[in-house]
């Protein structure tokens, strides 16, 4: 099989990689996207998104879509309503139409990315299975169908379990000591009134003892549900989540006492898949190597409690793809001036995750969290 160059390849089609494809078309540079999946509909994206004015937005505006994105926004999104075990409402606030934060479905700023790009940008089927550098910048990716590409310039877009990393980095994820297991309860209003009405029009966060149920309104009426424990690595390998009504029973076992209609939210799931959650370390950065850096989850993965995932992941692509087009002809430069910005803004939303995680889940989650929305974040020194 012949070896294909490429001037930019971006490993991985996330919705990092592909904001970095869209903002350099914008300024008219190339790119190839490669992706994994075997095409834009080889599976569903699902949850919900809520898109931060300081980074996410910036970099929509960067792909010149952001008149796209308004359209896209879930309305009543932006509501929240925090409870505890007992079904107490303990704060609820309802989606004005005016914060910093709309939500949008994962899937269709995907797809807004995607029908951004010229025809071809992506490689669909085609899973990175290792990289190696070639000399002056350039760099070989194997994939696991068997071709193989070069390029001047390797983007690692490729998430958590990155092939692109090692090239940079000895890092891999740890188990944070969260593990989710979500469900998906569908036509919520008709089929499941209780559990809709229990979780509102928007986010519904609820905690007790170190658990909690975190909760979003799709836009397709569903609710999407995150049962979250502190439990071993192990746990979850316990379980038999090919049987719905063992693993719904397994997972609830965890919530005995708590308000039945917040039981509901696992007990009348249609669907239930579990998930670790892992971060790399806190602060994780390298050596400026050649031809070769990394955005997204790739560089900074860290637990969901900060909500900055997508956002920084489309930040970054954003900042790589306009420092190249500040410095075109100079690659090192434009990756020298992008990890000086990436190190420290990564590091700092790793702080604010992990200092997430020790709140929601710790003996006085529920409280720590309404002091945070009634009275702003502590301060730290």
């Amino acid at each position: 099989m012949s070896t294909d160059h490429h001037p930019i390849a971006i490993i991985g089609g996330g919705l990092g990689g592909l904001t970095a494809a869209r903002v350099l078309h914008v300024n008219g540079i190339e790119s190839a996207v490669f992706d994994l999946e075997a095409g834009p509909q080889a599976r569903t994206q699902g949850g919900m998104l809520d898109i931060h004015e300081e980074n996410g937005q910036q970099a929509i505006r960067a792909a010149g879509l952001h008149d796209e994105f308004r359209k896209i926004i879930h309305p009543g999104g932006q509501a929240m309503r925090l409870v505890g075990p007992d079904g107490t409402v303990h704060l609820a606030m309802e989606d004005e139409g005016d914060g910093g934060r709309p939500e949008v479905d994962r899937g269709e700023l995907r797809d807004l990315l995607l029908d951004s790009l010229p025809d071809g940008t992506v490689r669909w089927g085609r899973k990175a299975a290792g990289a190696r550098p070639l000399g002056d910048g350039r760099h070989e990716v194997a994939f696991s169908d068997g071709s193989v590409i070069t390029t001047d310039l390797l983007v690692g877009a490729d998430g958590a379990w990155s092939r692109i990393r090692p090239l940079l980095s000895d890092a891999e994820p740890a188990y944070t000591g969260i593990s989710f297991v979500e469900t998906d309860l569908h036509e919520a209003d008709i089929r499941h009134p209780r559990s809709a009405a229990v979780v509102g029009g928007g986010f519904f966060i609820c905690l007790g003892d170190r658990r909690g149920l975190l909760a979003h309104r799709e836009t397709d009426g569903s609710l999407h549900v995150y049962t979250a424990l502190r439990a071993d690595e192990g746990w979850i390998d316990t379980i038999d989540f090919t049987d719905h009504a063992a693993a719904k029973a397994a997972v609830l076992a965890h919530f005995d006492g708590w308000d039945e209609d917040l039981r509901g939210l696992v007990a009348r799931a249609e669907t239930i898949t579990p998930r670790r959650i892992h971060a790399l370390p806190v602060g994780h950065r390298w050596q400026r190597t050649p031809g070769v850096t990394l955005l997204g989850d790739a560089a900074h993965l860290m637990s969901p409690f900060a909500g900055e995932g997508a956002n920084l992941a489309m930040y970054d692509g954003a900042e790589l793809a306009l420092a190249l087009a500040a410095h075109r002809g100079d690659t090192e430069a434009a990756l020298t001036a992008y990890e000086q910005a990436l190190f420290p803004r990564s590091e700092a939303s790793a702080v604010e995750s992990a200092g997430s995680l020790d709140s929601m889940f710790g003996p006085d989650g529920l409280k720590r969290m309404v002091d945070f929305f009634t009275s702003g974040p502590e301060e730290t020194a």
